[in-house]
């Protein structure tokens, strides 16, 4: 680095602090978010250096944030993409490949998910001509079960594809040994939990794919971003592929015969000695990130535990603050798990003095953000109402989610100061409705 770009991030640095709010918190003016971005100096000074060397496309940043990100996760690959979800739409056109064979899914045939939760889970299966088979999900942990998926597997199913609900794994090593007992694939969202770890292993690692995103809300952010991430090495390259443009070549842009026989293939039904840089062996998209995301991403990525830590004393704080307080139904993690939390879920018992909505409107008030278990029962939204889907049993947890069911933050820019104006206010709340 020359001198004057040395200065000029010494500046930025400076800038970041001489920039910070100090006002400090002031009860019912000060928003309390759900979530949100924690950055620093250093990742102010990240995106700049990026920027000051011109690193527009992915490039040597995004490359490293794969490689140290991978290991992290202790997965062979990890592949960026531009979002989350452009990430799970990856992973699942990634099992229809030619090149899987006899394992491809085809239109037609089903993937296992939950209904409670986010459509970006559930979208590409759509998408891609599969047909989800919806399962429900327990209280308290919010996530479904073994026992759940196992009873949905019908003669066509070839999938499952379920996410870690709010950070608290699901019971991913009963189902994943499911999976390989029944010849299934799985994918798992990991969206909401990196860091979290079931039975003392990093959630992200049995599936055959994991996604990752790095939106703002996330765990981790660069701002917009994604990742998938597998250690089957077959998986990988058609991940590659798709993700830029189907491409079969799998030289970084800027470079040219990697594999030493760029004008020595034939493929396909054309001539021999293509050049190999133009031959597609997949229908794929242009979803890569940045040098500039990648840039700030590995500078978060030196604050994960941190950040884990953060969300642990978060959570805890505020499920003892409301251990105590009737007609509330707290969350608890999954046995044998110990999540890295994306938020405190709490559902108001249906024959409470009061409704969800009152509690809601009256935490807004006092600028404590709320949010709901994302869609709750995804089948009753108009999107999926005339689309093909199969639902296994019945759903009343998931709707008992669509009435009574919200989050507050957990994240780690909330002070132990916010959390208790949160536990008191819906202490107060609570006690004025006794």
């Amino acid at each position: 680095m020359s001198e004057r770009a040395a200065h000029i991030l010494d500046e930025v640095r400076k800038y970041h602090q001489d920039s910070k709010d100090d006002r400090g918190f002031v009860p019912g003016v000060t928003e309390i978010w759900p979530s949100g971005a924690v950055l620093d100096d250093e990742d102010r000074a990240a995106m700049v250096e990026a920027a000051l060397n011109l690193r527009i496309a992915a490039g040597s940043s995004a490359r490293k944030f794969e490689s140290v990100f991978a290991r992290r996760m202790q997965r062979r690959k990890a592949h960026l993409t531009n979002s989350g979800s452009s990430a799970n739409l990856l992973a699942v056109t990634a099992l229809t490949s030619p090149q899987l064979g006899e394992r491809r899914l085809v239109p037609g045939d089903e993937v296992i998910t939950v209904a409670a939760g986010f459509p970006t889970t559930v979208n590409p299966i759509l998408q891609n001509g599969l047909v989800p088979v919806f399962v429900d999900i327990d209280l308290h942990t919010y996530n479904t079960t073994a026992e759940r998926i196992e009873k949905a597997v019908g003669p066509r199913t070839r999938a499952i594809m379920v996410a870690h609900a709010l950070g608290n794994p699901f019971e991913v090593a009963e189902v994943a040994q499911l999976a390989e007992e029944r010849d299934l694939l799985l994918i798992e969202d990991n969206c909401d939990a990196v860091g979290s770890t079931y039975r003392g292993q990093l959630t992200g690692t049995f599936g055959d794919l994991a996604t990752v995103s790095f939106y703002p809300a996330h765990h981790l952010t660069m701002g917009e971003g994604g990742c998938v991430l597998t250690s089957n090495l077959v998986l990988a390259r058609i991940v590659e592929s798709l993700r830029d443009w189907g491409r079969d070549c799998w030289c970084e842009p800027g470079e040219s015969d990697t594999c030493r026989k760029r004008f020595g293939y034939q493929m396909g039904t054309l001539p021999a000695g293509y050049d190999h840089k133009y031959i597609f062996s997949h229908v794929g998209y242009n979803l890569k990130t940045t040098d500039l995301q990648a840039a700030l991403g590995l500078s978060q990525l030196d604050k994960l535990d941190e950040f884990g830590a953060a969300r642990r004393r978060n959570w805890r704080q505020l499920h003892d603050g409301l251990a105590d307080v009737p007609w509330l139904l707290l969350p608890k993690p999954t046995p044998g798990s110990d999540p890295s939390w994306f938020g405190f879920v709490i559902t108001v018992d249906p024959e409470a003095p009061f409704r969800r909505a009152e509690l809601v409107d009256f935490l807004e008030n006092r600028k404590i953000g709320t949010r709901r278990l994302f869609a709750g029962n995804l089948t009753r939204h108009p999107a999926y109402l005339d689309r093909g889907f199969r639902v296994s049993g019945e759903l009343p947890n998931s709707d008992i989610v669509t009435e009574h069911t919200f989050w507050v933050g957990v994240y780690p820019g909330l002070t132990e100061e916010m959390i208790d104006y949160v536990i008191a206010s819906i202490s107060e709340f609570v006690g004025a409705h006794q």
